[in-house]
């Protein structure tokens, strides 16, 4: 159970604080990252990949998403499976990485958004997930 200092924390929007040698992550080193993959085949392995290595906590693949875009000049459709990304901005860099590594597209997407808000045992356990936790 988290202390009452690091729910207040987590709602003020703090970042990583250190209490009793342990580091807590609130809403501002959680990131939300966003990717599109363009088959189930594909989200998974880079799914499993990630979480594997600790670089996501979850990846939540969404199936059946239609993208309409722009490339090469063209306008083109093309369904897609989306990845969201529960990561912390720690770990984002080496995500970023492996992501195009990974990734079977020329240029990848990958949108990475802050977290404003949310549980604070939810924020925990992405940082404790992702190997953010120190101590």
């Amino acid at each position: 159970m988290l202390r009452p200092s690091w729910r207040r924390a987590s709602v003020a929007g703090q970042p990583c604080t250190h209490r009793a040698g342990t580091r807590y992550c609130g809403a501002m080193d959680a990131l939300a990252c966003f990717s599109t993959c363009p088959d189930a085949a594909a989200a998974e392995r880079i799914a499993r990949t990630l979480v594997e290595e600790r670089l996501a906590a979850c990846v939540n693949l969404l199936p059946q998403v239609r993208s309409v875009y722009r490339w090469e000049g063209e306008v083109a459709v093309d369904d897609e499976v989306l990845l969201m990304i529960k990561t912390t901005s720690a770990r984002l860099p080496a995500l970023r990485t492996r992501l195009q590594a990974l990734h079977p597209y020329d240029v990848p997407e990958l949108i990475a958004l802050p977290v404003a808000g949310g549980l604070p045992a939810y924020l925990q356990w992405i940082a404790d997930a992702t190997g953010a936790r120190q101590g």
